[in-house]
C-alpha cells in the first residue's frame, strides 16, 4: 500500500473464542521472558523505502503496527471502540460548532523515552514535518486539511482547519500524527534505518538481517504518561515468510500466537480439527478488496465496461471457494459492519446475470469479446481469485482477460502511474468511520492516484464531515454510495474476517485489535507465569 493496500481484520464488539487444536503442548514463548507474537507482515528497508519506521513515510500495515507501540498520538482508540480518547493529551474539543478548530491540553509530565519533555512545540514540529516532507508513500493526506498549527503555550495546542471535519480526532489518533523528537527526527528529511524514539507505552529493538526487520523486541517504557494500562513488561514481535512457517512455529511452542495472517485452508483445518492446546478467536473484519480502475485507459474508459464486470463477476463464488470462512461477499466500499453502509452494488446490478451484461455493452456500442488484463501483487494476494475473476469475466463470451503478477513495489509504482486498466487491491482503515472508505478512493488527489472524477461527490464528501454526530451523515454516504455503484471507479469484491490463534494461558487475545485493526500489544498478558 501504503497502508490501504493490505488486508488487515479489525475486533468489533464482544469476540468469542474458539478452541482448536494445533498440535504441540508445550509452554510457548521459546523459553524467554517475553511472549511471542508472529506475523507475516514485513518490514524492509530499500532504495524505494528507506525509512520503513519514520512516521513521514510509513503507511503499511506492519509498521504502523511498530508505531502505535512506540510513539504517542495525541488521542487514540479506545479499549472497547468508538470515538478516540486523549493519550499524549489530557483533554482535547472542537472549540466551534463548525467543526474548524480543535484544541488540545498536554498531560503533565509528559516525556519522551529518554527523559526529554514533551511539549506543544514537539506536536506542532512533528504535524508540520509530516506535512514538509510529504512523501507520496506516506499518510501525509489524512493532514492536509490542517491550515495552521497554533502553540498557545507549553501545554496548550490549536489546530485551524482549512474546512470542517469532525473526523479530525480520528486522524490525530493515527500514526500520522504520531509525536516525535526535534533531537531525533530532521524536519526535512525522513529518518532512514530501523530506529524509533518516542513516548508511547514501549521502547523497541529490531533485529534485522539483509535489510528486512527479522524481529522486533518492545519493552515497557518507564516513562510512558497516557491512557494506556499495560498488561505486561515486554513482548517480542516476530516476522515470518509466510503462514505456513507462523502457523507451526506456534505448534511447537516457539510462539504463543499467530496473527495476520492465516491462510484459509489453515483456519479451516483448525476448526475441523479442534484441540484443547490452541485457542482460535474470531475476529470481525474491516478490511475490504476490490478492482481498482485507470477510467482514462482506453480498455475501461467506458463506465459501461466496468458496469458489465461489476455484473458478471461472482462475489459469493469467491469468497466461498478461495476464502472460505475467512471472507464474506461484499456490495460497497463501506463494510457492513459499519453503519453507514448500503448493499449498492447488489440493489444496482443484483446476482450476476449475462444478459443484463450483455445488455449494457450493447447499449453502449462496446465490441465485445472486451480485452483485457487484470493485475495483482503475487507477494501480496491470492492467485486463486485472480484466476476464478478471470473465469468468469471469460465464461461470459463478453471479455477475453488475462491476468498478470508483479512483486508488490514493481505492482505498486505501475499501478499509481496508471499503467494497469485493472488492478486488484485491499484496504485497511486508517479509522473505523464511513469517511475512509469514501474520500481517499474519490477526492481529487486520492490515494490511487485514478483520475476519476464525480462533481456531485467531491461537494458531499466535505458536507458529510460538518456532522458531529457520525449517524446524521449516513444519507449522504448513501448517496455517495449509489454514486460509486453507478460511474464504478473501484468494484467491490469482498470483506475480510480475521483468526488470531494463541496458546492456552495467553489472556487479552480478544482485544489484541482495536476497531481499525492495529495491534495492543500491551493487551496480552500470559496466566502460565
Amino acid at each position: 500500500m501504503n497502508r490501504k493496500t493490505l488486508v488487515v481484520p479489525a475486533v468489533v464488539g464482544l469476540l468469542a473464542p474458539v478452541l482448536v487444536a494445533c498440535g504441540a503442548t508445550d509452554s510457548g514463548s521459546g523459553g524467554g521472558d517475553a511472549m511471542v507474537v508472529g506475523t507475516t507482515d514485513q518490514i524492509v528497508a530499500n532504495k524505494q523505502g528507506p525509512a520503513p519506521l519514520d512516521p513521514a513515510f510509513a503507511y503499511d500495515t506492519g509498521s504502523w503496527n511498530v508505531l502505535r507501540q512506540t510513539l504517542q498520538t495525541l488521542m487514540h482508540a479506545p479499549r472497547g471502540g468508538g470515538a478516540p480518547v486523549p493519550d499524549a493529551a489530557q483533554s482535547c474539543e472542537f472549540t466551534d460548532n463548525a467543526s474548524q478548530s480543535y484544541r488540545c491540553k498536554i498531560r503533565d509530565g509528559l516525556k519522551f523515552s529518554d527523559g526529554t519533555e514533551v511539549t506543544a512545540e514537539d506536536v506542532r514540529f512533528s504535524i508540520e514535518r509530516i506535512l514538509d516532507i510529504k512523501n507520496p508513500n506516506g499518510a501525509a493526506a489524512l493532514l492536509t486539511n490542517i491550515d495552521a498549527v497554533e502553540v498557545k503555550n507549553e501545554r496548550e495546542i490549536v489546530f485551524h482547519l482549512k474546512t470542517p471535519d469532525a473526523t479530525f480526532p480520528f486522524k490525530l489518533s493515527t500514526p500520522a500524527a504520531a509525536i516525535v523528537s526535534k533531537k531525533k527526527y530532521d524536519g526535512k528529511k525522513l529518518r532512514d534505518g530501523f530506529e524509533v524514539d518516542g513516548s508511547g507505552p514501549y521502547t523497541m529493538k529490531a533485529e534485522t538481517e539483509n535489510g528486512r526487520v527479522t524481529k522486533v523486541v518492545f519493552s515497557r517504557n518507564a516513562s510512558y504518561t497516557g491512557d494506556v494500562k499495560l498488561q505486561n513488561d515486554k513482548i517480542e514481535l516476530r516476522m515470518f515468510d509466510d503462514s505456513g512457517a507462523m502457523t507451526k512455529a506456534l505448534e511447537k511452542g516457539d510462539i504463543d500466537i499467530a496473527t495476520r495472517e492465516m491462510s484459509a485452508a489453515q483456519i479451516k483445518g483448525m476448526l475441523d480439527n479442534p484441540n484443547k492446546d490452541i485457542q482460535l478467536t474470531e475476529l470481525p473484519g474491516l478490511s475490504i478488496q476490490y478492482l481498482a480502475f485507470n477510467t482514462d485507459h482506453p480498455s475501461v474508459r467506458d463506465k459501461a465496461v466496468r458496469q458489465a464486470m461489476a455484473t458478471l463477476i461472482d462475489r459469493g463464488q469467491i469468497a466461498g471457494q478461495v476464502y472460505s470462512a475467512t471472507a464474506e461477499p461484499l456490495y460497497s466500499l463501506i463494510p457492513a459492519s459499519i453503519g453507514a453502509h448500503k448493499n449498492a452494488f447488489y440493489n444496482k446490478y443484483g446476482d450476476p446475470d449475462l444478459k443484463r451484461a450483455k445488455n449494457l455493452l450493447a447499449k453502449a456500442n462496446i465490441t465485445t469479446p472486451v480485452k483485457l488484463t487484470l493485475h495483482f501483487a503475487e507477494d501480496r494476494y491470492n492467485v486463486k481469485e485472480y484466476e476464478l475473476i478471470r473465469d468468469q469475466l471469460n465464461r461470459s463470451g463478453l471479455f477475453e482477460t488475462s491476468i498478470k503478477s508483479a512483486e508488490w513495489d514493481e505492482f505498486r509504482d505501475a499501478g499509481q502511474r496508471g499503467d494497469y486498466a485493472v488492478y486488484g487491491l485491499g484496504w485497511v482503515p486508517d479509522f473505523p468511520d464511513p469517511d475512509n472508505y469514501i474520500a481517499p478512493f474519490l477526492e481529487k488527489d486520492n490515494f490511487l492516484g485514478s483520475p476519476y472524477s464525480n462533481s456531485e461527490a467531491l461537494k458531499l464528501i466535505p458536507q458529510s464531515r460538518r456532522e458531529a454526530d457520525r449517524t446524521a451523515a449516513n444519507d449522504t454516504f448513501a448517496r455517495l454510495q449509489d454514486i460509486v455503484a453507478e460511474d464504478v471507479p473501484v468494484l467491490p469484491l469482498w470483506q475480510g474476517k480475521q483468526y488470531v490463534a494463541s496458546r492456552k494461558g495467553i489472556n487479552g487475545v480478544e482485544r489484541l485489535l482495536n476497531g481499525s485493526s492495529d495491534l495492543q500489544l500491551w493487551e496480552l498478558n500470559n496466566s502460565r507465569r
